[in-house]
């Protein structure tokens, strides 16, 4: 596994990393009010997780934003680690897109004006899929 990331990786890796950094670093003094709608949100679309406690789970969605955000700005985490987690966390934010209601026009995939948001993180599951496919296939 190639220890540094490639240059070209980076522009990428940085307007995702920064991203989601911030999203994490937002969460983390996050109040009472905001993380249950957080977690009403992510329960709707993730049934199992309706009986974690909201802020517990705010907390630990921050650490996660946080260290995701982390190892894509540092180019020493490999590419295809970064992009791997990447993927995982995009695809469980297209879930939310694809699991809510009133996110997405009837009977179709386009987004209504609510789904809007969470339909443009399809551009990180794009970049983390990339990341994983060009380490893999530069062996």
């Amino acid at each position: 596994m190639r220890i540094l990331a490639r240059l070209h990786q980076m522009p990428g890796r940085i307007a995702t990393g920064a991203l989601i950094l911030h999203s994490g670093l937002s969460k983390a003094g996050a109040d009472k009010e905001t993380a249950e709608g957080v977690h009403g949100m992510a329960a709707t679309a993730y049934p199992g997780l309706r009986d974690r406690d909201p802020q517990e789970f705010v907390r630990l969605l921050s650490r996660a934003e946080i260290a995701l955000g982390t190892a894509l700005l540092l180019p020493v985490v490999p590419s295809l680690v970064a992009g791997a987690a990447l993927t995982g966390f995009a695809a469980s934010l297209l879930g939310l897109y694809l699991k809510i209601p009133g996110m997405r026009e009837e009977g179709g995939i386009r987004p209504t004006q609510q789904g809007l948001a969470l339909a443009k993180d399809v551009w990180m599951l794009g970049i983390g899929v990339g990341l994983v496919v060009e380490e893999l296939t530069q062996r």
